[in-house]
């Protein structure tokens, strides 16, 4: 299933993550959509673009004052992620785990209610994932498990109208819009998620009410050279 989710009529959203790989994507995205953006990073490149429809907010996302960043906005989408050092991928700080209790509790003294964060399919350990595939990603082990302690907060938060979408493994390729979303496990035959079709959804989700409270598995089939094993391999490796 693709297509967007109905929208809500959501004016503002508030992004954090804003200058990574596929935060980046959803900046994009929501502005051509109209939406008002409010991105909040540690850090800003100094050549990041702008954009009068682009509010930009420094904060720690583990240490600083979330309740300004979060106020006044629609909706939240969270798009955080360590680097790929092999040093933080073995120890990552818990960015998705604390990082989203305190968005949270944020938006609960604030009146936010929709929230949006990244997952990955392999967090579910009964996802349709070839064995080579899992054995090259155990350095993304201790990753992962900050993603299901996430998801364990996630669950825990009734009051939140929460989505937290599980993709593939990530591609760098353009938009296609013919993705594929189920809920129990990665649609059949497919093990790589699009970038850009992944913030595509994100914002479907965030200005809509579909997958509310639920982990939705994001991914579509993709050309040999994209999916055989030495070039996950490759990019398997740390940076």
């Amino acid at each position: 299933m693709a297509g967007a989710a109905g929208s809500s009529g959501m004016t503002k959203l508030c992004l954090f993550g804003p200058t990574g790989g596929v935060g980046s994507l959803v900046a994009e995205q929501a502005l051509a959509r109209d939406i008002d953006v409010r991105g909040a990073a540690r850090d800003w490149p100094d050549d990041f673009g702008s954009d009068p429809q682009m509010e930009r907010v420094t904060v720690d996302l583990l240490e600083g004052n979330l309740h300004p960043v979060v106020k006044g906005c629609d909706a939240v989408i969270s798009t955080v992620g360590p680097g790929r050092e092999p040093a933080t991928l073995a120890d990552p700080p818990p960015l998705y785990s604390l990082g989203t209790k305190r968005i949270i509790e944020a938006m609960r003294d604030t009146g936010v209610r929709r929230l949006v964060v990244i997952s990955a399919a392999f967090v579910d350990r009964q996802a349709s994932v070839p064995e080579w595939f899992r054995a090259a990603s155990l350095p993304l082990s201790a990753l992962f498990a900050d993603m299901r302690r996430m998801e364990r907060v996630l669950s825990g938060s009734a009051d939140i109208a929460w989505t937290a979408a599980r993709p593939g493994w990530l591609l760098d390729q353009p938009r296609t819009q013919d993705f594929e979303v189920s809920e129990r496990d990665l649609p059949t035959g497919t093990l790589r998620t699009r970038r850009a079709d992944l913030a595509q959804f994100l914002i479907d989700c965030a200005t809509g009410t579909d997958w509310v409270g639920k982990t939705p598995f994001i991914a579509r089939r993709e050309a040999d050279a994209f999916e055989r094993p030495t070039a996950l391999l490759e990019e398997l490796r740390p940076n």
